[in-house]
């Protein structure tokens, strides 16, 4: 029998991404609360108290640690969430559906194919209107924001079948880690030897705690601290530590803490560290429609308006198609590849992320990042708008997949679609 792609996986995780994906839900409506608060008061009368808020610098400067408040945001906050992200991407590898090598090269194949399409479309359009000085900005419109994402699908009130969810869930963690390899990759500006082997002792202490069970958090903070701290102070951007950490959670055996960790965490990362810091970095202040018209000229905006919009679902798409092409695998039952555009259209949603490469590549308070934030507001705003018209119009059809993954559930509690197939 032929190969189908984005089939059902088990039902275990099928149900564990129906929970992640209705506390992202929530976290997602935090975050363009959050965001929509910073635009608003940054575009205000009192937008001056707003820049002195994010710019109020706190911290021990005998550590190097007397950053403002957008910095604690950016670095400290958005480590908690590659922490995050650093666990389930483990524990996806290791015990869940993507430990088949089969399963996984999709949406990793997507995840790469979404993020280099988008770059090397930036890097055309900036080349193109001559502005090669703003070329650093190339990863901007390479990540997509899976709150915002799945916020915009419960706006939608959508019914997309969970193979879809589960295939965009997977493809934004990959993307993320993706997006973390190119932040410690492509902007460390210095590197400093010293602090960077200094922390694999707090980092080493922390992964063989863990190892061995220890869950104490008085033990275990005060290790991920200084070990986010040491990278930091290396130049290495610290939210490097967070997904490194997270590695370090066992998932398997006794000590496996994986899930319990994630459940922890996820609700502090969802509904607080991305809210938070989406409030500190999304203030842009446009100036009125001149200053608006001003930016969309700009070749930094247009560069990551069409990265989003246009080079992301491209990317995803034609990476699908091309290894459906190559395998000749097909879509699975009822699905058509206006599905697969639609998500792929849903991913080019780039916020969290996509402002942290946008303030490491121009610098915070910079005009070229006061570019990169309206362009990923717009381009999110698009991304959102266009994904709908999609998804909308297959609403029906994604009713009746729904509904028939909920029927017929046997005695064991798992709907019968969920076992094995005879055919």
């Amino acid at each position: 029998m032929a190969t189908r792609l984005f089939t059902r996986g088990s039902w275990s995780e099928a149900s564990r991404f129906a929970e992640i994906l209705r506390k992202e839900t929530i976290g997602g409506v935090l975050l363009l609360v959050a965001g929509a608060v910073a635009l608003v008061w940054a575009n205000s009368p009192w937008s001056a108290a707003y820049h002195h808020l994010s710019e109020l610098t706190v911290g021990p400067a005998s550590l190097h640690l007397d950053l403002p408040l957008a910095a604690w945001a950016a670095d400290g906050l958005l480590a908690i969430f590659f922490f995050v992200v650093g666990v389930e991407l483990k524990r996806e590898f290791v015990a869940g559906d993507l430990r088949s090598p089969a399963r996984a090269a999709l949406p990793i194949l997507a995840a790469v194919g979404g993020m280099l399409v988008p770059a090397a479309l930036y890097v055309g359009v900036n080349l193109g209107l001559g502005s090669p000085g703003t070329l650093a900005g190339w990863a901007v419109p390479t990540a997509t924001d899976i709150a915002f994402a799945v916020a915009v699908l419960a706006v939608l009130s959508t019914h997309l079948p969970s193979a879809l969810r589960t295939f965009l869930l997977t493809l934004a963690v990959v993307d993320d880690l993706l997006a973390i390899t190119v932040i410690a990759i492509f902007y460390t500006d210095h590197l400093a030897p010293g602090p960077l082997a200094l922390a694999l002792v707090p980092g080493g202490l922390f992964a063989l705690s863990v190892q061995r069970g220890v869950r104490q958090w008085w033990i275990l903070l005060p290790l991920a601290i200084a070990t986010w701290a040491l990278v930091h102070a290396s130049g290495i951007h610290a939210t490097v530590a967070g997904v490194l950490l997270g590695f370090t959670i066992p998932v398997l055996g006794r000590h496996g803490a994986a899930e319990r960790t994630e459940h922890l965490l996820r609700p502090v990362s969802a509904g607080f560290a991305v809210p938070v810091f989406a409030f500190f970095a999304a203030g842009v202040t446009v100036g009125g429609f001149g200053g608006l018209g001003h930016a969309l000229s700009h070749p930094v905006t247009l560069g990551v308006i069409a990265g989003l919009v246009v080079g992301k679902p491209l990317g995803i798409w034609l990476t699908t198609y091309l290894l459906a092409r190559f395998t000749h695998a097909s879509l699975d039952d009822d699905l058509a590849w206006r599905d697969v555009l639609g998500v792929s259209i849903l991913a080019g949603i780039g916020f969290t992320v996509s402002l942290l490469i946008g303030e490491l590549a121009f610098g915070y308070g910079t005009p070229d990042t006061a570019d990169v934030k309206i362009g990923v507001l717009l381009g999110s705003v698009i991304a959102g708008l266009l994904a709908a018209v999609v998804l909308r119009s297959r609403n029906a059809v994604y009713r009746r997949i729904q509904e028939a993954e909920t029927v017929d559930t046997d005695h064991d509690g798992v709907p019968d679609i969920y076992q094995p197939r005879t055919d």
